[in-house]
């Protein structure tokens, strides 16, 4: 027993990933470091919920509601709400008012609850009336291209968009690509390799800032509930 986890790719360009989740008999797990806000719905006891969450530049410990079932998803690096800067968001969230089980408020306007099929649906909806934007200059750095503006610039945008630099997204998505490779039973030296770690204590390092976890706690998969799905390796 404890969080069944669930995660799913999206062809949205605004949607890294979609995910659902189940708590049985687990009150608290170990959240995982992420460089995405993302929009999350539960329900317990008859009850509906919904709120914003926030990037997380570290690991720690959340508490999981008994008996609830989640669905949320995360957007893509570089988008962000126009009524809520991704800047306040960083390690926090926003809990949403107004919530039933069919219906949420967002950016002064009622929006259909969605189920884990209705996630692109919901963001096409909030992308064409403004209310989810983007920054192209984000994507072009992420694809590796050199804008015409400053290294100043730059950093600048990306922050204000991301809320966080280049460089704490790429160490936490690489501690995440990590974390994957572990648990799926890649060697240590393999992944320090891969990843372009220094050496096996800087992974280790990582692994305990971003993920709360050991190489070996990946491995056998001990330590608790963790907020991560670590069925299917990632390389980004």
């Amino acid at each position: 027993m404890g969080l069944r986890f669930m995660t799913r790719a999206s062809d949205s360009p605004w949607v890294d990933t979609v995910w659902t989740c189940m708590s049985e008999q687990v009150t608290e797990m170990t959240s995982v470091a992420t460089a995405c806000w993302g929009l999350v719905f539960w329900k317990r006891e008859g009850r509906a919920y919904a709120s914003i969450s926030g990037p997380e530049t570290r690991t720690g410990t959340a508490p999981v509601p008994e008996g609830a079932t989640f669905v949320g998803l995360e957007f893509a690096v570089g988008t962000s709400l126009r009524a809520v800067p991704t800047t306040a968001l960083v390690d926090g969230g926003v809990e949403l008012p107004d919530v039933t089980s069919r219906t949420f408020s967002l950016d002064g306007v009622r929006w259909e609850t969605p189920g884990p099929d209705d996630m692109e649906a919901l963001v096409d909806r909030l992308v064409r009336c403004g209310a989810v934007v983007r920054d192209p200059l984000v994507g072009e750095v992420r694809r590796g291209h050199r804008p015409q503006v400053s290294k100043r610039t730059v950093e600048r945008r990306f922050r204000a968009a991301t809320g966080l630099t280049q460089g704490a997204v790429r160490q936490i998505e690489r501690a995440r690509s990590a974390a994957t490779f572990l648990a799926a039973g890649v060697p240590v030296a393999d992944v320090v390799s891969r990843l372009a770690y220094f050496d096996e204590p800087h992974l280790a390092r990582a692994l305990h800032r971003y993920v709360g976890r050991t190489a070996r706690q990946l491995r056998e998969g001990t330590g608790g509930a963790l907020a991560l799905h670590l069925d299917q390796p990632t390389t980004s």
